[in-house]
């Protein structure tokens, strides 16, 4: 069961507070939706694709990872190497309001473009992970489910290489780029011997219809709409505040950096989502 995190003392810059207690005055009293993007987790270790800073990258695209076996050995290595300290990111500040949120039926949910599963860890119940989870495996022929941790184990012990390598760069899907891994066997479907893939949306992919449409209940049922963490660059995103931005509802993006949702909301706070989110926790309940 989960326990809220006890009220702490503000650790904001002083220009935030007052958009703070404005952001306050704006959703109370109201039901709310989250949706959180990579930003949430960035004090998880977990680390932004599209924040300040962030490297360019290539990640792994649904074509070319279900055209070609090499890219394929390639996604793997990596994915197995980042799992370790992707699994092992514990849930911050950030998550755990969330989940104080729900708890205290202030808010109906959380929406998630996060692979990452630290909402679930942090104490959220309910949870719409409309890019999919790290920690489930689908057989693209059978549709058989496998846990993360099995796969990890197969691959371990068909690659023991693998497990020797600790000094890994973590990226936000969680995997890492690796150079030797035209030697990798790829684990396949115990089931039917198919192609197996981690169950999240790689670029090119679409998100699952039905996972959509979970989310936009949630936001048909709000009365408010906070956007943590997300550039809003990805277009389920767009439309969910598109949604929420139909039925006038009040939107504060809390976000380093702009975000495409910018001139939509009613608040934007250029800020780190963890103080924002707790601080916003205290006030609101």
């Amino acid at each position: 069961m989960s326990v809220m995190t006890p009220p702490a003392r503000d650790a904001l810059a002083p220009e935030t507070a007052p958009l703070v207690d404005e952001a306050a005055e704006l959703l109370g009293g109201r039901l709310l939706v989250l949706l959180t993007g990579a930003g949430v987790s960035t004090d998880s270790g977990i680390p932004d694709y599209r924040g300040e800073g962030a490297p360019v990258r290539t990640p792994m695209t649904i074509d070319r990872f279900l055209s070609d076996p090499v890219a394929r050995q390639r996604y793997w290595a990596g994915s197995h190497l980042g799992w370790r300290h992707f699994s092992a990111a514990q849930p911050n500040d950030g998550h755990r309001a969330i989940a104080d949120l729900e708890l205290l039926g202030v808010a109906d949910g959380v929406i998630t473009q996060n692979v990452d599963g630290l909402h679930l860890r942090a104490g959220s119940r309910r949870v719409v992970d409309i890019h999919g989870s790290m920690d489930r495996v689908r057989c693209l022929h059978c549709g058989q489910i496998f846990a993360r941790t099995d796969i990890a184990d197969r691959l371990t012990r068909d690659n023991p290489w693998l497990a020797s390598p600790d000094d890994v760069k973590l990226n936000p899907d969680g995997d890492v780029d690796v150079d030797a891994y035209d030697e990798v066997i790829v684990p396949a479907c115990t089931n039917c011997g198919g192609v197996l893939k981690p169950e999240v949306v790689f670029f090119g992919e679409f998100v699952p219809r039905e996972k959509f449409a979970e989310a936009a209940s949630l936001v048909r049922r709000a009365e408010g709409m906070i956007i943590a963490g997300s550039s809003l660059a990805v277009n389920s995103g767009i439309r969910l505040l598109d949604q929420a931005v139909k039925r006038k509802l009040p939107v504060v993006i809390v976000n380093r950096g702009a975000t495409k949702g910018d001139p939509r909301a009613t608040l934007k706070i250029d800020a780190g989502t963890s103080e924002v989110l707790a601080a916003l926790r205290d006030r609101l309940t």
